[in-house]
């Protein structure tokens, strides 16, 4: 292995680190019939329109 092979690797595993510890966070904020993005009507218990509004809102409130 090279540099750039041990790069990855170390990239890889930072990357499955951060994508754990958003799974694991605890959301505080409730549904309330409103996108927490964008605030479009959303059906109840749901908290956001789309997958964007929520990666968006995630990377907001890391």
């Amino acid at each position: 292995m090279d540099d750039i092979d041990n790069a990855q690797i170390n990239m890889d595993a930072e990357m499955e680190r951060r994508i754990a510890a958003v799974r694991n966070k605890p959301l505080l904020v409730p549904a309330n019939g409103c996108c927490l993005f964008c605030g479009n009507t959303v059906k109840e218990g749901v908290r956001w329109c789309s997958l964007e509004c929520r990666d968006d809102w995630e990377l907001r409130n890391e």
